[in-house]
């Protein structure tokens, strides 16, 4: 497996589609809802283009050959007192490939260009008791809190969401 940093969407958009489409059919709460096809996934990264091109979002992706397995996203803040922080988002990984690390390799990847980035605070959020709770968990992320019926599942159900945060210094480890 490569995880790559992707600085446009060329040649991506239905390895992503396919990898988004799958997520809400799994029942994974990222910001859609049911009916969610390939052809809905393909138009939202597409929505999404010029943030990666212009890198207000950073863009990983974790391939096994030609094959898209995985991604995540690092949304930089954008506002002169912000700068120092990030927001993890859209940590994807296909149905048929997990529970195989690849998930945990991609957020190594997102804190190590965090890091590249000065970024010494990573933010994100999950659906409360979920797989990717306890992953967050088992990697040491800090719990802020939950907040009830904060996020719709895939079939429109409202669900609690967890809020998590990691201090990062510049070296390598957390703080």
């Amino acid at each position: 497996m490569v995880i790559e940093e992707a600085h446009s969407l060329d040649g991506l958009t239905h390895g992503l589609g396919d990898l988004l489409a799958d997520a809400v059919a799994s029942g994974a709460s990222v910001g859609f809802v049911a009916p969610f096809g390939p052809r809905e996934a393909a138009d939202w990264w597409q929505s999404i283009s010029a943030d990666i091109e212009a890198r207000r979002v950073i863009l990983l992706v974790a391939r096994e050959g030609d094959r898209i397995v995985g991604t995540a996203q690092l949304r930089l803040a954008p506002l002169p007192n912000a700068r120092h922080r990030a927001e993890v988002a859209k940590l994807l990984v296909h149905g048929d490939t997990r529970r195989r690390g690849i998930a945990r390799w991609l957020l190594a990847a997102i804190e190590n260009v965090a890091r590249r980035e000065g970024r010494t605070l990573l933010v994100l959020d999950t659906i409360s008791g979920s797989e990717a709770d306890r992953l967050y968990r088992s990697l040491g992320w800090t719990e802020v809190g939950s907040v009830p019926n904060y996020a719709a599942m895939p079939d429109g159900a409202l669900a609690p969401t967890t809020f998590f945060y990691r201090e990062l210094d510049r070296q390598g480890s957390t703080v």
